[in-house]
């Protein structure tokens, strides 16, 4: 079977990626249902075959942003996301970055009484093989904007400093961001219990794509993935089996177009 482009298969994505050839697919951006926090019409997913098919139709270079969380159970996080990057990597993945999505100011439980809310989730960067794009979003304020350095340290092992430039410098306005994101969860569409951010799809697709680059989502949920993909001119791919999510993302890309750069 060929699969076409620019398309969300109403399938387990299993089935979806045992229709691509090998090196097939730039970028996968996608989170699971993890540790049935959410209940995604009932379905639940084999992980370590679709670790093992992701890493086959990747190609080399490319990455898969995998974001999960832990349930905690009978007093303990589950710990499967950890497990899940481990296991990633006894497939060929490299641990490119173990990156921090900060939910900002959601707190669905408030206040526990045992321990902190949690607001974050992880976003495990993973590569097949070396990096070949990176495209650095630069958005950080720069406190030190306007000032002139002259020279450059660097920290040694034995914590002592040396220099390592002493070409004069301007700052600039902006610097590179760092790997904890501040990104507001999505709101709610349709009857889908987890709604990905727009934003955190589309820097991660800024981030490690070019134009033309073929995004994939192997659990594409109300279709965030595929919107921001369109937009920022990349094609894409989508696995989705619950038939009335994929309702849901048909209804939320219809006109969709690219952004005018």
């Amino acid at each position: 079977m060929q699969l076409e482009i620019n398309k969300t298969y109403n399938e387990d994505c299993l089935i979806t990626m045992g229709n691509m050839p090998n090196e097939f697919v730039d970028l996968t951006i996608t989170s699971p249902p993890y540790d049935n926090l959410r209940n995604y019409n009932g379905y639940s997913f084999d992980f370590e075959n679709i670790a093992k098919e992701l890493f086959r139709v990747t190609k080399n270079g490319g990455v898969v942003v995998w974001v999960v969380s832990d349930a905690t159970i009978n007093g303990s996080e589950s710990g499967s996301s950890f497990k899940q990057a481990l296991y990633f990597i006894q497939c060929g993945f490299n641990l490119h970055d173990t990156m921090i999505w900060d939910k900002g100011t959601f707190s669905a439980t408030g206040s526990l009484k045992v321990r902190y809310a949690p607001v974050f989730e992880y976003m495990f960067v993973l590569v097949k093989g070396k990096l070949k794009t990176f495209n650095p979003i630069k958005d950080k304020i720069n406190k030190h904007f306007g000032k002139i350095f002259s020279t450059s340290r660097v920290r040694q092992k034995d914590g002592s400093t040396r220099e390592r430039s002493n070409k004069e410098k301007p700052t600039n306005q902006y610097g590179q961001r760092h790997n904890i994101w501040q990104i507001n969860t999505g709101k709610p569409i349709g009857n889908h219990p987890a709604i990905f951010p727009e934003k955190l799809a589309e820097d991660h697709i800024i981030s490690w794509s070019n134009e033309g680059d073929l995004v994939y989502d192997c659990f594409m949920g109300s279709g965030t993935t595929a919107k921001m993909a369109i937009l920022n001119n990349r094609n894409w791919l989508g696995s989705e089996i619950s038939s009335e999510y994929c309702e849901i993302i048909e209804e939320r890309l219809k006109n969709k177009q690219p952004k005018l750069f």
